[in-house]
């Protein structure tokens, strides 16, 4: 199996294994989807760690609004009724207004950080280092630990407009936001290597060749972007060892430069003394 090692700029995302033989459209479909499903997941737990803290989603015509103008303008949020915590709820007030504040208490809270902490950790790029792939299956596995932590919190569901709801129902609307930017769509996704594009409608060994164990450092991104920075020769651990070398040597030949400046001293021409011995007959003086 060919590694791959896929990077977004300068930036590692995972590692992918796959056949050398494999079509690139094929490799290039399974690497955007599991470099979609990563940015999902961690959407998800952003969203997750939000409704742990501060309950469900207000209704879009009470999101922003303080207290006063809600009572004012008589609104009432129907799914704060329906949509309650397993265990009760506790006061959290939302300090943007976009949650109703009713958190779940904190047995419910840890069972939802757990799970948070566990997903992130599926889709770590820390795996990279570990020599482990991320798969299609490791992105769904995560989805199904965070949909299950979220129904066991809340078995009565949660509100059509709450932003969870919508990612795990992939229904999520996310035009107008960062994270729409972040997304790259299969049909405008552009894999390179080594400074060159890897073209679809070949196999990935026209590019990296037929030895099955062959890894190297991709990059994915957006069509019509041109080609990205290539990887350094050396990495930057490499980098801080050598620097490290060579500073060690330069204080060592520091040292030796300022020791033969010093070494004259030894001489007897130097020493002060060495006439006045001579005159008195001490000069060659030996003591067993």
């Amino acid at each position: 199996m060919v590694k791959i090692h896929l990077k977004k700029g300068d930036e590692s995302q995972f590692l992918y294994e796959t056949p050398v033989d494999t079509p690139v459209d094929d490799v290039i479909k399974d690497v955007t989807c599991i470099y979609n499903g990563r940015l999902k997941v961690q959407r998800l737990c952003a969203d997750i760690e939000d409704l742990s803290l501060h309950g469900i989603v207000l209704p879009p015509n009470m999101q922003g609004l303080t207290d006063e103008q809600i009572i004012a303008l008589k609104l009432h949020d129907e799914w704060a009724d329906k949509c309650i915590p397993s265990g009760g709820a506790i006061d959290t007030k939302d300090k943007y207004g976009r949650r109703n504040g009713k958190a779940p208490n904190k047995q419910m809270q840890e069972v939802l950080n757990k799970t948070i902490q566990a997903a992130k950790d599926m889709i770590s790029k820390k795996k990279v280092d570990a020599n482990v792939p991320v798969t299609q299956a490791t992105i769904t596995e995560a989805i199904s630990i965070l949909k299950g932590a979220v129904t066991i919190v809340y078995p009565m569901g949660l509100p059509p407009h709450d932003t969870v709801r919508h990612e795990l129902e992939n229904t999520e609307d996310l035009s107008g936001t960062q994270a729409s930017t972040e997304i790259i769509e299969e049909p405008n996704a552009s894999l390179w290597w080594a400074g060159k594009e890897i073209l679809r409608g070949k196999k990935l060994s026209d590019f990296v060749g037929k030895n099955d164990k062959t890894k190297i450092v991709a990059k994915i991104q957006k069509k019509g972007q041109g080609a990205p920075s290539r990887e350094p020769v050396v990495s930057e651990e490499e980098q801080k060892k050598m620097m490290a070398y060579y500073y060690k040597k330069q204080e060592a030949m520091k040292k030796l430069e300022a020791d033969s400046e010093d070494s004259y001293l030894d001489a007897a021409w130097a020493d002060s003394n060495h006439l006045k011995r001579q005159f008195h007959g001490i000069s060659n003086l030996k003591f067993r």
